[in-house]
């Protein structure tokens, strides 16, 4: 009996021994989460700047600004895009820890096709380096690897299903933020809007103390014998809350043509404080709505969107119900 009683005890010290080497050796700080398994970063404040390299060499640097974050320095971040990205960064976890006869082609595709990831603070110092790799063939998980380990795991985020990497992996222009207006009325110094083809059509809206001033756009046309209705101007001025473009165009292998025709109209808006934005709009037709034989528009023919050329050379393309609202004429602001 006493020998039975201390085979036990000695078989418990042992087992506890081996399960305290374990936890040890994953981890010297925790027996529950191993340091090469913790991926995220729980708090979104914390994070600054975010740097994204693939195997060819092409990189990205985003970073936070006051309200905002900017795209390689230079531009504004598409906020869907940082914010799915924010959302990967603060809820990855390991899914599961793949079988060992997995490890070597995980290994060998992080190593190849793998995006290296590093998180920074707002002192520049580094909080996170992974490597985020292709998705699981149910495409429910995606391979990540912490820089300095050599342990990949299957991560994912909770409640959510799909490839990871997709939210890591935009290019150039993906990032941008397509936003061509978002201001208050209270906000807007001028706009002035031409149609080249329309002068009539043509006008200008100037910010006169608390009032706004109509005149046509160019001086040969006739000032209107009516009386101007600010309720309309407000309700236009308003138009320019929020309008966002579709997507940029700037691969577009026909982009010179596009903008060595005449525009259908130059929209120009400056703000309060001096800043102007200037676009010059295309519209795009279907091959239906253009004849056959001279390849000329149809007079019958309907404008779904439009090529918008930025005042940086820019190229994007907006739906035209989405821009419409801001493209009125000069008869539209009367009693």
């Amino acid at each position: 009996m006493n020998k039975t009683l201390i085979l036990l005890a000695v078989f418990i010290l042992l087992g506890g021994a081996a399960t305290w080497l374990v936890w040890s050796k994953e981890d010297p700080k925790t027996s529950v989460v191993s340091g090469d398994r913790n991926f995220a970063i729980k708090d979104p404040t914390e994070i600054y700047k975010i740097f994204i390299a693939d195997r060819n060499g092409q990189t990205t640097t985003l970073e936070r600004k006051a309200d905002y974050w900017v795209f390689n320095g230079q531009q504004k971040v598409r906020k869907n895009a940082i914010e799915n990205l924010l959302d990967a960064i603060t809820r990855i976890e390991m899914k599961y820890k793949p079988p060992m006869a997995a490890v070597n082609n995980m290994v060998k595709s992080l190593a190849t096709e793998g995006l290296k990831v590093e998180i920074y603070s707002k002192e520049n110092q580094l909080l996170k380096s992974y490597y985020i790799g292709g998705g699981t063939s149910d495409e429910r998980g995606t391979y990540i690897m912490m820089s300095d380990a050599e342990q990949p795991y299957v991560g994912h985020l909770p409640g959510w299903e799909g490839n990871l990497r997709f939210r890591f992996n935009l290019n150039g222009d993906d990032w941008r933020d397509r936003t061509l207006f978002e201001i208050e009325v209270e906000d807007i110094q001028s706009v002035y809007l031409e149609y080249p083809k329309q002068r009539n059509k043509s006008f200008k809206l100037d910010r006169k103390n608390n009032d706004f001033e109509l005149s046509p756009f160019y001086d040969i046309t006739p000032v209107a014998n009516k009386t101007v209705n600010p309720a309309q101007i407000e309700a236009y001025l308003s138009n320019f809350g929020r309008i966002v473009a579709t997507g940029f165009h700037n691969d577009y292998e026909k982009k010179g043509g596009v903008l060595d025709k005449l525009p259908f109209c130059t929209l120009a808006l400056t703000n309060v404080k001096g800043e102007e934005k200037v676009y010059r709009l295309f519209p795009i037709y279907s091959k239906e709505e253009l004849d056959p034989k001279t390849g000329e528009v149809l007079a019958e023919a309907n404008v779904l969107n439009y090529y918008v050329e930025t005042q940086d050379g820019d190229l994007l393309t907006i739906q035209s119900r989405i821009i419409n609202k801001v493209l009125w004429g000069y008869e539209f602001f009367f009693k």
